[in-house]
């Protein structure tokens, strides 16, 4: 049997397909993805996080959730996290935390803090 932190870690590697289908599949019907950080945009059910899954991977190209550390807690799991992508050509490298809530084989909830500051640095768009 899979457990938490498989489901996770498979959710993360999934990014690295580009394919909005395979990630999606990770999440439950009803999944809130919450995000903590000023720049983050969350949405409510599977239906709206794959809708918004494409803009995403296009505008983060390469996007890649490099693992740092991952341990289950409750009823999910936490991630210590480097996103790596391109943005607008631009390489990134930026720090994060997420906390996973999953039901059976499915994540019902990502609460997700990354430093937003760092990404608008590494863009250009704050000194």
């Amino acid at each position: 049997m899979e457990t938490r932190v498989d489901v996770v870690r498979r959710y993360l590697d999934a990014f690295a397909s580009a394919d909005p289908d395979s990630i999606a599949a990770f999440v439950s019907d009803d999944f809130v993805n919450e995000h903590l950080s000023e720049l983050g945009s969350g949405c409510v059910g599977r239906d709206e996080y794959r809708r918004r899954l494409p803009g995403f991977l296009t505008t983060f190209t390469g996007a890649n959730y490099v693992v740092e550390t991952i341990a289950a807690v409750d009823d999910g799991a936490v991630v210590r996290y480097r996103f790596e992508a391109r943005y607008e050509d631009t390489p990134i490298d930026i720090a994060g935390m997420m906390w996973f809530t999953v039901r059976g084989d499915l994540i019902s909830r990502r609460t997700d803090l990354w430093d937003s500051l760092t990404f608008l640095r590494q863009t250009g768009q704050a000194d």
